[in-house]
């Protein structure tokens, strides 16, 4: 059909569709709506009640949660000053810095290399299949903190899995804005001590948040309107972790952990049935 046949036969109605879903994909939600800077703040606050009770799973439960009102790439862009605030405290005290840098530094350098890899993706995709991907991560996740599956690293074969696993773990992050898959479980078969862990999960996830914002500047996605629900963010983060720690003692950990896994698995599943259906 000839183009200017075509665009007269357009209903007014198919018209406004059309430039519907023009404005949607250019501005995909409204940061400066109550309803939504409310709901963002009440999931930082959840998230960092979740960090403060089990030390991790702040990027984690943000996404997720965020991911079922915008999209991933949005989630992450939002997430990046709490987290980020949050991650350097978590990195800079335990008094193994240095030690931690020279033993992770190939973990380090794989994420960086593989969130590079995961921002051209991004922009040739346009994110379009990150849902599906965030929702698949979740659910990985999620099984194995349920099954408590544990990997033992090989001394002699510490730094190459670990540069792999930090590629791997860059891809991802930089395609769902989770930094947990390999990355997670490779920390804990190193046998670290429980201080050592964490304090090494806090520079995995400063080096990964760090990784993810120039990921999602390279794609376009970091905008000025994302500014005032992050900030509110990180008073929501910090007042939801102190919460946690203040609960932490009279809560059983491990009914908190089955809890906490099973949502992550019925909302991953949930986001990746979404995305296909």
């Amino acid at each position: 059909m000839n183009p200017a046949l075509r665009k007269r036969a357009l209903s007014p109605r198919a018209v406004s569709i059309m430039v519907a879903a023009r404005v949607t994909k250019e501005c995909p939600l409204e940061f400066t709506s109550a309803s939504i800077f409310i709901a963002i703040t009440a999931i930082f606050l959840l998230a960092g009640f979740v960090k403060g009770v089990i030390g991790m799973g702040l990027p984690t439960v943000a996404i997720g949660l965020l991911g079922l009102m915008m999209t991933p790439a949005q989630a992450a862009a939002v997430l990046i000053v709490p987290s980020l605030i949050s991650n350097i405290w978590q990195a800079v005290v335990g008094g193994a810095f240095r030690e931690l840098i020279a033993r992770l530094w190939p973990l380090f350098a794989g994420i960086v290399i593989g969130t590079a890899i995961g921002a051209v993706w991004l922009v040739r995709t346009g994110g379009s299949s990150a849902t599906l991907w965030l929702g698949v991560a979740l659910v990985v996740y999620a099984l194995l903190g349920l099954f408590k599956v544990e990997f033992k690293v090989p001394p002699a074969r510490e730094k190459s899995i670990g540069f792999v696993s930090g590629i791997v773990t860059g891809m991802i992050t930089a395609g769902t804005g989770v930094f947990a898959i390999p990355m997670v479980p490779y920390l804990q078969g190193l046998g670290l001590d429980r201080h050592r862990l964490v304090q090494a999960l806090g520079l995995c996830f400063t080096i990964c948040t760090i990784a993810l914002a120039g990921a999602l500047g390279h794609a376009g996605e970091i905008h000025p309107e994302v500014l005032w629900p992050s900030l509110a963010g990180v008073l929501a983060v910090l007042a939801g972790m102190r919460l946690g720690q203040l609960l932490r003692g009279r809560i059983r950990p491990a009914i908190f952990r089955l809890c906490f896994f099973a949502g992550l698995l019925i909302l991953g599943g949930h986001l990746a049935l979404r995305s296909i259906l």
